[in-house]
């Protein structure tokens, strides 16, 4: 007998300095389902590693410490390189996440009744309650640099409405550019087929970049709003938020100087790593981290 959908599902998280975070989010999982389901916890050789060990030990989840810091693409393709092989779906999410009850069911569902489909994502939520966008359009050159110039200083503009999908709210499952790293399901044939998540993404952009292959190479992102993750926010990224801003415009600018390689496009290029510069002064001259 074949195996339902959430019984072919695995679930990966990755750690680093997260041992504060990772007992709620072990504890959300296993409160999510009626079903035991394979965790596999990587931890990024932070300095909690060996109290990360034995939380994961403690609540039934594997542990897979890591001899350097892989940054979470990394993290996350050498967990998937050691899943079983009749693993057909895996979970990826941040430790500072708590699911809802029925979210791997739902999510695992929806991919084995949409066969087109390389991610779905659920619907993301602030600890207020309120939506995060999650689910968004890929960037371009106008959305790019018009969100990165004008999101810190006029929150309303279009560019950045548009890249966020603001204006989509109703609550009907659809197609989205990429999906919020933070909490998705892969396939793992698609996910596998486009290489995993492109380790020279250090940190920030690796989903944006996920997103963009998987919809080159024909797979669906899609978003189902139905069921939701609540997001905390990361600890392991908020001790050095100057740090993390720099990182985070690194990346932007190395997915579109990438998104848009070609050579006759080298004055655009030039433009948007003007607009990312602009933003990231403009960011930390009003302290905004």
């Amino acid at each position: 007998m074949s195996n339902t959908p959430i019984e072919s599902t695995a679930i990966v998280t990755v750690t680093y300095n997260s041992a504060n975070q990772l007992p709620a989010f072990l504890e959300s999982v296993a409160d999510s389902e009626t079903v035991s389901l394979p965790v596999y916890v990587v931890e990024n050789d932070s300095p909690a590693k060996s109290e990360t060990a034995e939380i994961a030990k403690a609540h039934g989840a594997r542990f897979i410490s890591l001899p350097s810091n892989l940054g979470y693409g990394g993290a996350v393709n050498a967990a998937v390189r050691e899943l079983d092989p009749a693993v057909s779906f895996v979970l990826i999410s941040n430790p500072d996440v708590a699911f809802s009850t029925g979210l791997v069911s739902e999510l695992s569902a929806w991919l084995a009744e949409h066969p087109s489909t390389g991610a779905v994502g659920p619907r993301i939520l602030n600890t207020d309650g309120t939506t995060y966008p999650s689910a968004r359009a890929l960037p371009s050159l106008r959305t790019g640099v018009g969100h990165a110039v004008f999101s810190r200083i006029w929150e309303s503009n279009p560019w950045s409405r548009h890249y966020r999908a603001e204006g989509i709210t109703n609550d009907a499952a659809r197609h989205a550019g990429w999906l919020s790293g933070s909490c998705l399901m892969v396939r793992r044939t698609a996910f596998d087929a486009v290489g995993g998540f492109d380790e020279s993404y250090f940190m920030y952009f690796e989903d944006v970049d996920l997103g963009y292959r998987l919809g080159k190479e024909g797979w669906k992102n899609d978003y189902l709003p139905t069921t939701a993750a609540t997001h905390f926010g990361a600890q392991s990224t908020s001790s050095d938020p100057s740090r993390m801003l720099h990182a985070h415009h690194e990346s932007a600018l190395r997915y579109l100087n990438r998104k848009y390689s070609q050579p006759w496009l080298a004055p655009l290029r030039t433009a948007i790593h003007l607009g990312l510069s602009v933003r990231l002064k403009l960011v930390l001259r009003r302290g905004r981290l």
